[in-house]
Parts: C-alpha cells; sequence; structure tokens
C-alpha cells in the first residue's frame, strides 16, 4: 500500500499546488480553473503518464523478431516472477540506459536504449531487464511515472508564469492586488523546486531495492554490478538527451551534459550500488 497513498499524496499536492498558484495569479477564478487543470493531469498521469514518457524519447515497439535478446531475457524473467509479459521498445540512442514504466504490472512497458544493446553481453542485458522487472513487481512504476508527468506539468507552469511576468503580467499584479505578482514570482522559484523534490522523494530506495529484486531474480548479482559500471563509463562519453522531469525512471542518471552534484541526483552512487550488490567496494579504473 505504501506505493499507491505515495501516489495519491503525489497528485493531492499537485492539486494544492496548482490552486495555490491559480489563486496567487488570478484570485477566486484562477483557483477555480486551476482545480480543473490539475483534475485533468491528475486522469492524464495516472493512465497516460507512460505513453508521454515512451513518447518523450520516441521509443519504438519492437517484436520478439526484432529483438530476440532482450524477449526471451524478459519471457524467462516474467515466468520466474510470475507477473504479465510487459510491452518492450527500443529508444533509438546511442547512450546506454533503461527505463519501465506503466501503472500496473498487467500495463507495463520496458524501453531499452540502441546504446545499451550494442554494450552489454546477454548476462549483463539480462540483469538490467531484471532490475526494470524488479519496478515493476515492486510497484514501483507507476509513483516514477506520475511523477515525471507532474514534475513536467510543474515546470511547464512555471515557465508559462515567467513569460506572462516578462509580457506585463507581474506589473499589472502589483497594481492590481499590492502583492500578487510577489506571490507569483514566489511561485516561479518555488515551482521548479517542487518538481525536483518529487523527483528526489520516489528515486534513490527504489533504485537499491531494484537492484536487490533483479539479482534475486537471476541468482548474479555481478552480471549486475558490471553492467551499472559498464553503463556508468559509457553514458559519460555519450550524454543522453535526456529530459530532467524524468531522469529519475532510467536505471542510471542520464547525464545531460551538467552536474548539480549529489544533492539533485535522482539515483544513489553508482558505485555505492555496486557495492550493494556485490557485498565488496566498486572498483572503478575511471
Amino acid at each position: 500500500m505504501g506505493n499507491t497513498f505515495k501516489t495519491a499524496f503525489l497528485l493531492s499536492a499537485l492539486t494544492l499546488l496548482l490552486m495555490f498558484i491559480g489563486r496567487a495569479f488570478g484570485g477566486q477564478n484562477g483557483m477555480i480553473l486551476a482545480l480543473v487543470f490539475a483534475a485533468v493531469m491528475n486522469f492524464v498521469a495516472y493512465f497516460f503518464s507512460d505513453k508521454i514518457a515512451l513518447a518523450m524519447y520516441r521509443a519504438q515497439p519492437v517484436t520478439r523478431e526484432d529483438l530476440p535478446r532482450a524477449y526471451q531475457a524478459v519471457e524467462r524473467l516474467t515466468q520466474k516472477i510470475g507477473i504479465p509479459m510487459p510491452k518492450i521498445y527500443v529508444i533509438p540512442s546511442d547512450s546506454p540506459n533503461a527505463f519501465a514504466t506503466g501503472r500496473n504490472p498487467s500495463h507495463a512497458s520496458v524501453a531499452v536504449t540502441r546504446g545499451i544493446l550494442e554494450l552489454l553481453t546477454d548476462e549483463e542485458l539480462e540483469g538490467v531487464l531484471a532490475h526494470e522487472l524488479g519496478h515493476v513487481n515492486n510497484r514501483d512504476i507507476l509513483i516514477s511515472s506520475v511523477a515525471a508527468t507532474l514534475a513536467g506539468a510543474i515546470t511547464m507552469l512555471a515557465n508559462m508564469g515567467k513569460w506572462a511576468m516578462i509580457f506585463g503580467g507581474y506589473g499589472r499584479d502589483r497594481d492590481d492586488r499590492g502583492g500578487g505578482g510577489l506571490a507569483g514570482l514566489l511561485m516561479l522559484i518555488v515551482a521548479p523546486i517542487a518538481a525536483t523534490l518529487i523527483q528526489l522523494a520516489v528515486s534513490r530506495s527504489r533504485e537499491y531495492q531494484a537492484d536487490a529484486t533483479g539479482a534475486h531474480f537471476t541468482g548474479n548479482p555481478y552480471a549486475l554490478a558490471s553492467a551499472l559500471q559498464k553503463l556508468d563509463a559509457y553514458s559519460r562519453r555519450i550524454p543522453m538527451q535526456a529530459n530532467p522531469s524524468t531522469a529519475h525512471l532510467f536505471i542510471i542518471q542520464p547525464f545531460m551534459g551538467m552536474n548539480f552534484g549529489s544533492l539533485f541526483s535522482t539515483h544513489p552512487p553508482i558505485a555505492k550500488r555496486i557495492e550493494r550488490l556485490t557485498g565488496r567496494p566498486a572498483e572503478f579504473t575511471q
């Protein structure tokens, strides 16, 4: 029930935040408009967040004939775990990465990049797929998909607010309501922070848990540890064109050509994840 409660909490928090923004920018009418927008966003986040995330990365569905390696590994694992076969997608990116999405195990999708298929051995790829199916089995995928959609919506609203102020909204608010413009300005600062907090709230412990679940499914924690080490090294060389609002979905944090340090990292350090999997410190050659 933990993840169900967290999802409901996130959707409620978004509704209240949107109403606060609406009130700051448009008074009573703004608040009502924001409530309608929140209801639509909650519906979209719950039912379509997986499709939005897949479309964002131009992920293409593949058949068993297209991708026998991944298909066979996922089939073996789903039979062992006892969950339905998810849809498999390929993302046209050379940066090696993967993510799972969907609202429950019956509506799950697993997406892998072209780069990960070229980089990993069969055992390592199975370790990564087991990690993603760990998210599906642990029912993490709904909350992470919803968080991605909400973070994107909050960031979008902050940007809209910024442009409204640039084109005269701030001056009008300040004159009309004495302080309304200040509340709007505050929201421009608060909204991106709220988006970041949503991602941080749902990510770090889940990655450790999915690593452990995935290693348990394959019985080979060293294959996943080896995959994580390779993914970390190669994704630094080939950064991914990733949207910050969906960074937490991936098996490793996409390197987007910027680094805000561990405070804003949606994932635990790779070295710590490897250490937990193998029981000894990670040896990095970089």
